[in-house]
């Protein structure tokens, strides 16, 4: 069985990126398909993908192309269209609802030469059977809170309007090529299921506990002394919120991670904007990107990871989180719905507000959530369990 393996593009390194490691690690000599690969953008992650066989568009030939990700966008159907996958027998595409990989065609070409009159079979000519492992429908296309503000210039927020009302068109057009949906959350599963009127199997990511790959243990870690959040630096993660809630109550915060579409200058403004109370002892730290070793570290220090993405698709850093026996605070909405359990593993806030997270964090508090328990939830989301469920769906579909 020959599988390719699709991805948007390689230039930052988040829980889509894992997806796409864990699934090369299932078939380690599928090519990679995608856009463009920019591995000095990756920091510390840069050495992941270097032995891969990595396959990229003519895109990677352009001229400052990271600085035109986001308007690649519109021209990404007929990228992902120019790729020859006519060699293989699974097509398995990592969408992580940047481009349209699904425009991908997988019809194979025709046997040179040509059988005898009435020698070839349909069979022959079968298309290759085409999965998509959906993150999520584009967010920008459907309402969902994204990394740019793109509204905020009332001209382009008209161009782009424009524009997004033909994607969309295209994105359903490209959703019909997909023989088999996975879904990465039952958040997402209702999205493709009002987006693309499409059925899918909800598999969740793969989530390591990294603890264990390191020369440190949780139980050394028994003082826990600051509060804790980052990842992936956007402004649907709403750290700004965070960072003004610890500041009124006071609290020592650490921020990781490297900010995305300017944020970083937005978040560093909050900061001077919101100078911790409490006096000397209390102090909002940003570290910036870290090494996995460093992440694991951070996350098993602290007292508990803040969460406020809005309308998370899935959300792994929790989750990685409560794999360092460490409690999560977050936002009720979206994925993260399916992974903290309330009360047990940690804390949900209702509204999307510095108060209501400010009464969260009082409330954590005055509970006592064992780490044994956040560890255990984790482990629910294994990469073994992934990579297992993948496996078994795929020799699924290639039955029927």
């Amino acid at each position: 069985m020959k599988v390719a393996l699709v991805h948007d593009y390689i230039k930052e390194y988040g829980g889509a990126e894992r997806v796409l490691e864990a699934l090369h690690e299932l078939y380690p000599d599928a090519p990679v398909f995608t856009s463009v690969y920019l591995p000095k953008f990756l920091g510390p992650h840069r050495e992941r993908f270097k032995d891969w066989n990595i396959k990229t568009s003519w895109l990677q030939y352009v001229p400052f192309k990271h600085k035109l990700i986001s308007p690649f966008r519109i021209i990404s159907p007929f990228v992902f269209r120019q790729f020859d996958l006519s060699g293989f027998d699974v097509i398995l595409v990592s969408a992580t609802g940047a481009y349209f990989p699904n425009a991908v065609t997988t019809k194979k070409k025709s046997p040179q030469p040509p059988f005898k009159k009435g020698e070839q079979k349909q069979s022959d000519l079968k298309g290759a059977v085409h999965i998509c492992y959906c993150h999520t429908p584009p967010r920008y296309l459907y309402g969902y809170a994204t990394a740019r503000d793109w509204k905020k210039h009332r001209t382009i927020a008209v161009l782009t309007s424009i524009a997004n009302h033909f994607l969309r068109m295209t994105d359903y057009s490209a959703s019909k090529n997909v023989d088999y949906y996975i879904a990465n959350s039952e958040e997402v599963a209702g999205r493709i299921r009002k987006f693309y009127r499409r059925e899918s199997k909800v598999i969740y990511p793969p989530v390591d506990n990294g603890i264990s790959n390191f020369q440190f243990q949780i139980s050394n870690f028994k003082k826990r002394t600051y509060y804790l959040t980052g990842g992936r630096l956007a402004r649907a993660k709403h750290v700004g919120l965070i960072v003004e809630a610890c500041s009124v109550l006071g609290v020592p915060l650490k921020i990781f991670g490297r900010g995305f579409a300017g944020y970083e200058e937005e978040l560093k403004k909050e900061l001077r904007n919101n100078p911790p109370a409490g006096g000397q002892g209390s102090r909002i730290e940003l570290i910036g990107e870290v090494s996995d070793e460093e992440k694991w570290e951070l996350m098993a220090g602290a007292r508990a990871f803040l969460f406020a993405s809005e309308d998370e698709d899935f959300g792994i850093i929790p989750v990685e989180a409560m794999a360092a026996g460490t409690t999560v605070i977050a936002y009720k909405s979206g994925g993260v719905k399916e992974t903290v359990i309330d009360g047990k593993t940690g804390v949900f806030f209702e509204e999307l507000n510095a108060e209501s997270l400010k009464k969260a964090i009082l409330q954590f508090e005055s509970l006592k959530i064992k780490s044994e328990k956040c560890i255990k939830r984790a482990e629910m989301f294994s990469k073994e369990q992934f990579i297992k469920n993948i496996k078994h769906y795929i020799e699924f579909a290639l039955k029927k």
